[in-house]
């Protein structure tokens, strides 16, 4: 990794890895968890990662004339991308509102258009994996998704069997062993209240 890489892995896990006994989206526990909200809404490190996955864009999906990303997690990753790559974006939402519009898909796109998918942390690929269904769908072309974290637990496998690609900006075996750990980051079960 390159210095400026080494420097953003060690700031993910400082601000975003948290020790515990938690249940992922997938159902499956973990003795640990990257909390993409920790990392999402501070804009020094929002900056970088818009930069990388705008620059992963750009490498593996250069026939991509749009990003989209799956509310609510990746809204963020997908608006700093689409603002270092020129690259305008669609949000995907988990069902179509029942009201106003009544769309699945927030912003304007053509049938057609090759999309580029940005997540924050894959685990199984199933929020991703919703999102490809409803994008080709509505006509457009999925075959790579850039996260920011492979957690490494079957989810670029589930996204290759429908032919997407996976192209994560960290792994979480080199994330977590790159870096060192930072001690006492465990999460109390019951906060306490203000």
């Amino acid at each position: 990794m390159s210095a400026a890489t080494d420097e953003l892995a060690r700031a993910l896990v400082e601000h975003a890895y948290l020790e515990g006994d938690f249940v992922l989206r997938s159902g499956k526990r973990s003795r640990y968890y990257l909390d993409k909200y920790r990392f999402e809404t501070r804009p020094d490190l929002l900056r970088p990662l818009g930069e990388r996955i705008a620059a992963a864009v750009a490498e593996h999906a250069p026939d991509a004339t749009r990003l989209a990303g799956p509310e609510l997690g990746a809204v963020a990753l997908v608006a700093a991308a689409s603002l270092e790559s020129g690259l305008p974006f669609v949000i995907v939402r988990k069902a179509a509102k029942e009201y106003g519009t009544a769309k699945q898909l927030e912003g304007p796109f053509e049938e057609g258009e090759c999309v580029c998918l940005v997540e924050d942390v894959v685990t199984s690929g199933g929020a991703l994996l919703e999102s490809v269904d409803a994008l080709r769908a509505a006509g457009l072309v999925v075959h790579t998704a850039v996260c920011v974290v492979d957690r490494e637990e079957g989810g670029a496998d589930a996204l290759a069997r429908q032919a997407v690609r996976l192209r994560p900006i960290f792994r979480a075996g080199e994330l977590l062993a790159g870096t060192k750990v930072p001690q006492n980051r465990m999460v109390e079960p019951n906060p306490k209240p203000c």
